[in-house]
């Protein structure tokens, strides 16, 4: 039996290839089915995955899903069309990224929701193991299943440069982002965040001049992410100011990124659509800080600063707004204020995580955790007790235990999903999220995108481990 074959017959012969096109001879079988192609995806050999990720997105479009671009609404809330009662969850799923989907797939139909987004961070392809057509076809395949119709944003978050990488080579690592992006685009990825922060020089005498080199390499990849665009789409780009963990992001900041990412804009590609908003720091770290025991040190968040900074961005620059990093290790009480400071988007990914091993078998932590000893020993440092090393080296085993992960019982797989789909439900209330599906339709018109073949049939770009890259 060929790798095609056998993928077909997974699928219990519900969808059919005619000449490169995709048919779905039985959506309800399909839907059934899909589940196993998604494991085909992850942990197949050979051609196995490339024709499960290319049969999953061709038939998702016959059945009225569409990997799409938020681009518009963002831009249409930046002209005040569309109001400021709801913050948009961006959901780094890096664990059993098919069963946390579904479950907000689940969330988003009983709640009305459709302004939210799934994403994967550069840092989180390499340690989780999920190269871009693997994440998209994850999404897309939950959308099957739950019966999703419309549009559903997939983000590349964090297109980050390393700096030590760019130090040491800077068209090299620039050339690396650019080979992310092609490969995410083809994917289906029509939301990418760059993120040439890490490289802000704070040492330069003026703001400018500090922001210098991220506002070049930022006009630069965008220009070269709208060449990338599948027609009909505009791709929806954010830049970023100031690298999450340090010093607050301030106005002046704002504008001397801005402006000159607009005056580069215009020089490189006159005509072409700019940025639909702007991360910035407001107090928050990547995954948190933890403390001796375990427990997580309280965080500050400067709200005013997130409220002048999206306001500032949406009147002189037309943004949707500014966006949030580093969020999902705060209380649930401090969610709505997101709504009430008026940011456009928030990022959410290390309690998703922490859920997983809160609620996964003993047998499997403790097997993962094993392994963390001895590949991750490095990350253990002097006088770091054992709850700080494991929450801080965790994310490591994510990627070498899938296959252990796709193999676990359908009760404790059960567990963990409603585990997550309780979570989502808290935070797409306290995000206002509900009842956003009627901005999305009025502004997001998906375009259909033939999928290509050779692209998932062919080999993937090679992704160097870099420890100097935010999540």
């Amino acid at each position: 039996m060929s790798e095609l074959s056998s993928i077909l017959h997974l699928a219990e012969n519900s969808v059919a290839l005619h000449g490169g096109a995709v048919e779905v001879k039985d959506a309800s079988a399909f839907r059934k089915s899909v589940g196993k192609l998604v494991e085909a995806s992850v942990i197949g050999t050979g051609e196995q995955p490339g024709w499960a990720r290319y049969l999953v997105r061709s038939a998702a479009q016959a059945l009225g899903i569409f990997p799409s671009s938020i681009h518009e609404l963002y831009m249409a809330r930046g002209r005040g069309e569309v109001p400021h009662t709801f913050t948009v969850p961006a959901l780094n799923l890096r664990v059993l990224s098919y069963d946390a989907a579904r479950a907000v797939f689940r969330v988003a139909k009983r709640m009305n929701a459709g302004a939210f987004i799934f994403e994967i961070a550069r840092s989180e392809i390499g340690y989780t193991d999920q190269k871009p057509a693997e994440y998209a076809t994850n999404i897309v395949a939950a959308a099957i299943a739950e019966e999703w119709t419309g549009p559903i944003f997939i983000q590349g978050d964090h297109f980050q440069l390393s700096p030590k990488r760019y130090a040491a080579n800077p068209e090299a690592e620039i050339q690396a982002v650019r080979d992310l992006a092609g490969e995410a685009v083809a994917a289906g990825f029509y939301n990418i965040d760059v993120d040439t922060s890490t490289l802000v020089d704070i040492s330069k005498q003026t703001i400018a001049e500090q922001q210098a080199t991220n506002v070049q390499l930022s006009s630069e990849l965008a220009v070269f992410i709208r060449g990338l665009e599948p027609k009909g789409i505009t791709i929806s780009i954010g830049g970023e100011i100031g690298e999450v963990g340090g010093h607050n992001s301030t106005a002046e900041e704002l504008r001397a990124f801005m402006d000159g990412f607009n005056a580069g804009l215009k020089m490189l590609a006159p005509g072409k659509q700019g940025l639909s908003k702007i991360s910035i720091q407001t107090g928050t770290s990547h995954g948190g800080t933890v403390l001796p025991n375990g427990t997580l040190a309280q965080v500050s968040i400067d709200f005013r600063t997130l409220k002048e900074l999206s306001g500032i961005g949406r009147a002189e620059y037309g943004l949707g707004g500014a966006v949030q990093h580093g969020a999902s290790t705060l209380p649930e009480d401090a969610f709505h204020k997101f709504v009430e400071y008026e940011a456009v988007e928030v990022h959410l990914a290390t309690s998703f995580m922490t859920m997983f091993y809160d609620n996964a078998p003993e047998a499997l932590r403790s097997e993962m955790y094993a392994w963390l000893d001895k590949n991750s020993a490095g990350d253990r440092k002097p006088g770091m007790t054992d709850e700080q090393f494991y929450y801080k080296a965790r994310k490591n085993a994510v990627g070498p235990f899938k296959r252990q992960m796709y193999a676990l019982a359908p009760a404790d797989r059960q567990r963990i999903s409603s585990a997550w789909e309780a979570q989502f439900s808290k935070l797409f209330e306290l995000l206002g999220a509900a009842n956003t599906r009627q901005y999305v339709d009025a502004y997001v018109h998906p375009a259909p995108v033939v999928p290509q073949a050779e692209f998932y049939l062919g080999s993937e770009a090679a992704l160097a481990h870099a420890d100097d890259l935010q999540d």
